[in-house]
């Protein structure tokens, strides 16, 4: 029973496309017989294999359900139970996750503002001090975003120096990746030359965005920096007893460079609607548009002009600024329509 409009297009988040086709056979392909539950599969154990080959030869890897739970899994294996961690204060695990950072696995952050969504040593400095003082959050680990929550790239040198810093003083990196391929597929260059060749500790693998149907991975560059992350992960209700279901979709990704293929189709997609609605009078984009995302600020009553149509959110709802994303089944006529819709409602402001 079909409950939706297959022709219907959002620009409100990477999240709303369904499934890739071809990680839904990817799913039927690893469905029927038996195997072994809760991660001693075949296909648990060719993710792990194959992720040794793009990051190390050390990595271990834990399939998750969601980002949430990858993040806050990863971060509980890294830090002492009275540590705190540094983030950017626009990241996800300050803003959109419900202080399940907090709630659930007890960590202090401490947010840094930044102009484009991304750390740099100094930015990070501000809050990296006062070890040894027991009245204040202990710093113990750095977390960043690749792509960041404003659609922003980390370049590897600049990751690089991050975890540079991060380590001189004691600190593992964390790296949510939810749009990992994004960043991957706008920067040309392996994931190893921006996380662990970088010197990321631990990453937040995402999948879910580029196509999979909830399916994350954390993926442990030196296990030693993560102990017990195994059963973090369990009493996180985040281990999968038919785990072989995540891992096929992850192993999916890598398969036919379909993982490549979807994120550069929405990072192009991203660029067409931007080349669309550069120099149309009345908006002004925010951020550079290096990944699948797109931010804008809008004359009052446009936004929901268009919204009539189309759905996306508000970003900064005082400064009329609204974000517009792109996904791997955007499609070039889905962004001329879109695109024309925008045109129409300045027009009329």
């Amino acid at each position: 029973m079909k409950l939706h409009d297959d022709a219907r297009r959002t620009f409100a988040s990477d999240n709303y496309a369904g499934a890739h086709p071809e990680v839904l056979a990817a799913l039927a392909d690893a469905n029927g017989g038996h195997e072994i539950s809760y991660g001693e599969d075949a296909y648990t154990h060719a993710l792990r294999e194959r992720l040794r080959r793009e990051l190390g030869d050390r990595v271990e890897v834990y399939p998750v359900f969601t980002g949430t739970g990858a993040n806050v899994v990863a971060l509980s294996a890294l830090i002492p139970r009275w540590g705190a961690v540094i983030a950017s204060a626009g990241a996800h695990i300050n803003t959109d996750e419900a202080g399940a950072p907090e709630r659930v696995a007890g960590i202090k952050l401490l947010p840094v503002a930044t102009p484009d969504g991304k750390l740099t040593p100094e930015l990070v400095a501000t809050e990296a001090w006062g070890w040894g003082d027991e009245h204040r959050p202990q710093p113990a680990a750095v977390s960043i975003t690749q792509s960041t929550e404003l659609g922003t790239l980390y370049t590897p040198d600049e990751v690089r120096a991050v975890t540079a810093f991060a380590h001189e003083h004691g600190m593992p990196v964390h790296m949510d990746g939810a749009r990992l391929w994004n960043a991957a597929a706008a920067l040309g260059v392996p994931f190893r030359d921006f996380t662990s060749d970088a010197g990321v500790d631990v990453v937040s693998f995402g999948g879910t965005k580029n196509g999979l149907l909830g399916a994350e991975a954390i993926v442990v560059v030196d296990p030693d920096r993560a102990p017990g992350i195994g059963f973090i992960r369990k009493l996180s209700m985040q281990t999968a007893s038919k785990m072989r279901f995540l891992s096929a979709q992850l192993l999916a990704l890598f398969e036919h460079d379909l993982g490549m293929r979807a994120a550069a189709h929405a990072n192009a997609m991203a660029r067409r609607l931007r080349e669309a609605l550069d120099g149309a009078p009345g908006i002004r984009f925010t951020q550079p548009t290096q990944a699948n995302a797109l931010f804008a600020v809008l004359p009052p009553g446009v936004a929901d002009s268009v919204r009539e149509r189309y759905r996306f959110y508000d970003w900064d709802p005082a400064a009329g600024e609204v974000r517009w994303m792109c996904s791997f089944d955007t499609r070039e006529d889905d962004v001329d329509a879109f695109a024309a819709a925008v045109r129409a409602a300045l027009e009329e402001a």
